[in-house]
């Protein structure tokens, strides 16, 4: 017996990165698929594909969450932001620019990811000691163990928010 085929189409309207985007998917594509596949923005990665990495982090509504955990067909009305979408006025985000200023990243596969966590773990008020930000930041994996540039980077970025 053949498993039945699912084929449900939905309409999203959701904001990405300021700009709304009123797109038509499958109802189980994943965020990190809308954004890589649909819209083309391919700063977010796609590491394990099972919320383990943290290479897919984004914001969501300002809150930080595994995209490749969220399906596109929650998101109607809802806001995304991305690493593409920190920069303003062509001035990189507090964030972005600490990483570059504390050498934060080596192949940076993850450092979009670690990015957007660490400027949802300043948001949230959990960047107040380098311990804190190591557990808060845990969810974000670095295959070349570039920890304590990443951990500075974000000391400092929270310095600047203050």
């Amino acid at each position: 017996m053949e498993s039945p085929h699912f084929s449900a189409a939905v309409t999203v309207n959701v904001t990405v990165n300021g700009a709304s985007h009123l797109v038509e998917c499958d109802a189980r594509t994943t965020l990190l698929d809308l954004l890589r596949e649909r819209l083309r923005l391919n700063g977010t990665k796609k590491g394990c594909n099972r919320g383990e990495c943290g290479a897919c982090t984004v914001l969501v509504d300002g809150e930080r969450v595994n995209a490749c955990m969220v399906l596109a067909a929650g998101l109607d009305r809802r806001q995304v932001t991305t690493v593409e979408g920190l920069a303003e006025d062509g001035r990189l985000h507090p964030v972005q620019q600490a990483f570059l200023d504390s050498d934060a990243f080596q192949c940076g596969f993850c450092t979009p990811g670690q990015i957007m966590s660490a400027v949802g773990c300043i948001r949230e008020g959990h960047a107040s000691s380098n311990e804190e930000i190591r557990e808060w930041m845990s969810g974000n994996i670095c295959r070349c163990s570039a920890y304590p540039q990443i951990a500075a980077a974000v000391a400092t970025a929270a310095r600047q928010e203050v």
